[in-house]
């Protein structure tokens, strides 16, 4: 079986509202007012150029301080410290470190890692996170100029690593792509939490989870 984790929520936090309230608190007096700075930025075309490795980071900065009359300054220290933000989920860490244990035992799993994830971010990620290493391969969207849900990222995925799609199990936390990796023929789980990712796990695989 193989067993491919998304990041951003299931592997690290992401609290884009949270952080955006700290740096700008005049400019964000309550939390739906956080929330809906956090979409008008992360949800924006210009910030999925940026995943999709088609937009630089200083082209991003610029973009978005104008688009939201957002101290430039500001804003770019912001961004360029997302990647300190991203801490890991302790809960799905140990999922992950004992799925890699089963493997290590008996060799009948392999884990992988699809995620939408801008280049100095991945970088920064794979430089700071030693259980990174439990992973068998897997694709960063900047790396290769393709997002999810798009089917093509799901395919070069499989492609790269010779993946059969009833073998391949997905966890993300949004239900859209889920659903593309449910129709590209894998299985797939809507991540909730660890406690619920560790109950869905063991309903697949036993006591491999």
């Amino acid at each position: 079986m193989n067993i491919v984790f998304d990041f951003g929520v299931v592997l690290f936090d992401w609290q884009p509202a949270t952080f955006l309230a700290q740096t700008f608190p005049e400019r964000i007096p309550s939390p739906e007012a956080a929330r809906h700075m956090a979409h008008a930025i992360f949800s924006h075309a210009d910030w999925h150029a940026f995943d999709r490795g088609t937009m630089a980071m200083h082209e991003v900065v610029h973009n978005t301080a104008e688009r939201l009359d957002l101290p430039h300054a500001q804003f770019n220290e912001l961004v360029q410290r997302i990647g300190e933000y991203l801490l890991p989920v302790a809960g799905t860490v140990a999922l992950l470190e004992q799925l890699a244990a089963h493997r290590a035992k008996h060799g009948d799993l392999k884990l992988y890692f699809l995620s939408n994830m801008p280049v100095p971010y991945a970088r920064e990620l794979e430089q700071r996170h030693a259980f990174l290493k439990h992973f068998d391969g897997g694709i960063f969207s900047g790396d290769v100029k393709l997002i999810k849900p798009e089917p093509g990222i799901y395919a070069l995925l499989e492609q790269r690593y010779g993946l059969v799609p009833a073998d391949t199990l997905f966890i993300d936390d949004l239900k859209a792509n889920v659903a593309a990796a449910q129709a590209w023929g894998w299985q797939g789980i809507h991540f909730e939490s660890p406690v619920q990712l560790g109950a869905a796990l063991k309903a697949v695989l036993g006591e491999a989870a």
